[in-house]
């Protein structure tokens, strides 16, 4: 069992039912899931830059990589409807917190210039999404064998209802908020 579930059940659920006066435990906001997401703009010219993303985003995660493709044709970005654009890896129950516990102490602390996530990137209904400009902070990737920078977003569902009740359990498990 993952360390971060282990400190979910022992101290981050009793902290947030006392802070918000839960009644019942199924009540307690929790982890739903991790989306992790990678825009891979140079598909027109490079054709095997995808399935480069896609593979960097299966070694980071564990988990295999899923292909979108766009929606629409946008004649301005020369999209087509159908064209692979992206990269997606969905991760649920103990992945999702083993890759949770490694962003939050290894690989956010390898930004440079880290000053902490901004607090304001939640939803409304108590989904948070942060972007990570290079895929470089995992120690995963070999720095040699990476053939572009790419940024990607990751989204953290949660069953909270409002933003503070997200924010309160995201940052009881870890997540260095900036200090606003």
């Amino acid at each position: 069992m993952p360390r971060l579930l282990d400190k979910y059940k022992s101290e981050v659920a009793p902290a947030l039912q006392a802070k918000f006066n839960y009644k019942s435990p199924m009540q307690i906001p929790k982890l739903v899931k991790v989306v992790l997401n990678m825009g891979v703009g140079d598909v027109k010219e490079n054709p095997k830059a995808i399935e480069n993303a896609a593979n960097e985003l299966a070694v980071i995660t564990g988990q295999k990589a899923v292909v979108t493709k766009a929606k629409k044709s946008v004649a301005a970005f020369r999209l087509r409807e159908g064209m692979s654009i992206g990269c997606k890896v969905t991760l649920r129950g103990d992945r999702m917190y083993e890759f949770v516990d490694k962003l939050f102490n290894v690989g956010l602390p390898r930004v440079r210039d880290f000053r902490g996530i901004n607090p304001n990137s939640f939803d409304g209904r108590g989904n948070f999404t942060m972007g990570i400009k290079e895929q470089l902070i995992f120690p995963e990737i070999e720095y040699d064998k990476v053939e572009k920078v790419r940024g990607m977003d990751i989204t953290f569902v949660t069953t909270a209802k409002t933003d503070e009740e997200a924010k309160e359990l995201l940052s009881l498990l870890g997540m260095p908020f900036a200090r606003s």
